[in-house]
């Protein structure tokens, strides 16, 4: 039989509860328990201990003040090979406890109420409980604690087991109830800090909860191992919660390459946008009167790199759109839309049993709680907020004297959009609502305004350009004149804007300025 002689069961979450109380009574364990939890087993006719008569005094202020005593966590606490804390155990008529079962009041599900008062999330803030938690946790040797339903059948069957229960699986337990506590305390605190009314957004310790979603194969290379996890305070479609309908497992860059796509078709919402992605970066993007003439121009844009890509749509991927992904010599690893059809998803299905065909739902970015990004760098970490901000017709200023007409507008907000996502020092060009060459990653402007030039081949002529900073020099003016642009869009913000301005004038640009910029390093 089980060493374990005594048992406290204090759950907040009582699925299980009652088949585990059967077990531990038929293996002639007594067991302890409070409140709610000791009606649901007594009324199962299985046999408990009020946690008062052990304390001998009553529950106080409807239940705030219950398990806080010396009885309780002596019997917890007490180190069984020692023979001291055994006498005075004896002494004080103290029995110990070998199992503490037990999870929390539901914080995270109270803070997620509407117009929830401070008044219940206060009172949703468990003591008693994490107290118990960690002091069995702490005592694992001696003591057995257990937070996780999910884990109450392999219990039963130790316990059930005529040898005592081993020291491993007692430590793997403490850990999974210390990660409970903080997980607990992590999103108290976060809660807490939301809501002061200092002005600064970042707080002095970051302690943020992150779930395992899965392990994955390795990370970018073979030799690097890697898991995905999720934040679940996110509240809006992204590549935490899409719907993988078929295909293969997603890898570490196939996830890190679909939130790109994903994060870039939000910004088009008004028309039926495509966009293909090679390592984060944008090599096609297109927008159309309707989704499948955007998948054609998105494609179109740079084929050669498209091979192999993610692919991201705003729109449902119907029959018709499915042929005209698979038509060609086309190879797609990834496709993300807001739903497909069935007849869609055996089209796809068909020509790459290996896609990974991906439900996102209707996309859109969520202003009101945006979240941040986090970016990791050796032994420490940079927050920042998310960079959503919007740049409309109306705001941007032109600083030239040509101006381009209304398509030409249209083509630069366009081309402002993309290069948002496109690596620094990135250079976009776009002609009729389509990439037709980008220039990512360089260490000089020019440089990137020349790589875009080249992938256009020819097809910039009468095309606009965005850049994601300030041109510092007018060389990659001079050199958007050779290639036959007709307008910029960029922040301004050198010491050499006037020159600048200057050399598109001379040169017959169109120049217009956003005064913000969209560095991605």
């Amino acid at each position: 039989m089980s060493k374990i002689k005594r048992a406290l069961l204090s759950v907040y979450d009582k699925s299980g509860i009652v088949e585990l109380a059967r077990v531990l009574e038929n293996n002639g364990i007594e067991i302890i328990s409070t409140g709610g939890t000791a009606q649901k087993i007594k009324k199962a006719g299985i046999k408990a201990i009020n946690i008062s008569d052990v304390t001998d005094y009553p529950e106080m202020m409807e239940g705030r003040v219950k398990t806080l005593h010396p009885n309780i966590h002596g019997g917890i606490l007490a180190r069984r090979s020692r023979e001291s804390d055994i006498e005075e155990l004896e002494k004080l008529d103290i029995t110990t406890i070998d199992l503490v079962v037990c999870n929390l009041y539901p914080f995270a599900e109270t803070i997620n109420k509407e117009n929830v008062e401070m008044e219940e999330v206060l009172e949703n803030i468990d003591i008693g409980g994490p107290t118990m938690i960690r002091s069995a946790a702490k005592n694992f040797p001696d003591v057995l604690v257990v937070v996780d339903s999910n884990d109450y059948e392999l219990v039963k069957e130790k316990i059930s087991d005529e040898e005592p229960i081993d020291f491993n699986f007692k430590k793997k337990m403490a850990y999974k109830a210390f990660n409970h506590t903080a997980e607990y305390d992590a999103i108290i605190q976060n809660y807490l800090f939301d809501n002061l009314e200092e002005e600064n957004k970042f707080p002095s310790v970051y302690i943020k909860p992150y779930y395992k979603n899965n392990d994955l194969r390795y990370g970018e290379n073979p030799h690097q191992s890697a898991a995905f996890y999720k934040d679940n305070e996110t509240e809006e479609n992204s590549i935490t919660n899409v719907v993988k309908l078929r295909g293969k497992k997603m890898s570490f860059n196939n996830i890190n390459d679909t939130n790109g796509a994903i994060e870039l078709i939000k910004e088009f919402k008004g028309k039926p946008t495509a966009a293909v992605i090679k390592h984060t970066n944008p090599c096609g993007l297109a927008s159309a009167e309707d989704i499948t003439t955007a998948f054609k121009n998105a494609h179109a844009g740079d084929p050669l790199s498209a091979f192999g890509s993610i692919v991201s749509l705003n729109r449902k991927v119907d029959e018709k759109l499915a042929e005209e992904i698979v038509s060609g010599e086309k190879f797609i690893e990834v496709i993300t839309a807001p739903d497909f059809s069935d007849k869609a998803v055996k089209i796809l299905n068909d020509r790459w049993n290996s896609l990974r065909i991906l439900k996102t739902g209707e996309l859109e970015y969520n202003y009101n709680k945006p979240g941040q990004d986090l970016q990791k760098v050796t032994g420490g970490l940079l927050i920042q907020d998310r960079d959503l901000k919007l740049v409309k017709e109306k705001d941007i200023e032109l600083v030239t004297k040509n101006k381009v007409d209304n398509p030409g507008l249209k083509d630069l907000i366009f081309a402002w959009k993309a290069v948002k996502h496109v690596k620094s020092n990135a250079i976009v060009m776009a002609k009729e609502q389509m990439l037709v060459g980008v220039g990512a990653g360089q260490m000089s402007r020019v440089d990137s305004m020349i790589i875009a030039g080249r992938k256009a081949n020819g097809r910039q002529r009468g095309a606009v350009v965005a850049s994601d900073a300030f041109f510092p020099f007018p060389d990659a003016i001079e050199k958007a004149a050779d290639l036959g642009i007709k307008a910029i869009i960029q922040p301004g913000g050198s010491i050499r804007d006037e020159k600048v301005i200057k050399k598109a004038d001379q040169l017959g640009i169109a120049m217009y300025f956003t005064n913000n910029r969209h560095f991605r390093h």
